[in-house]
């Protein structure tokens, strides 16, 4: 994974207004099938990380996990998870996870 691209990646997300942030956010975008990449911090608990790969297990949505804090820095907002919403970005860096 080339972290710097994906950092720019995320950025770009952000500010297309491409990402969802926050824990109700984040699982509503899974849930409602417009959620096509899960990024989680590397800093997430064991108990958040479960219930979001459970979820994305369901409704079979790839999950990456990036380096400690690499999720703020990218975006300049707090938080354990960003859901990335289906189309071109998603599939992005679905291909940068992967390799």
């Amino acid at each position: 994974m080339n972290e710097e691209k994906l950092r720019g990646l995320m950025g770009l997300c952000t500010r297309a207004r491409q990402a969802v942030f926050g824990e109700e956010g984040c699982l509503k975008e899974i849930r409602s099938g417009k959620c096509g990449v899960l990024l989680l911090d590397g800093e997430i608990s064991p108990a958040a990380e479960r219930k979001y790969r459970g979820a994305c297990a369901e409704a079979e949505v790839t999950v990456g996990k990036l380096p400690p804090g690499l999720l703020e820095r990218a975006t300049g907002r707090p938080g354990m998870a960003m859901a990335v919403r289906k189309g071109s970005f998603a599939e992005q860096m679905e291909k940068m996870l992967q390799s």
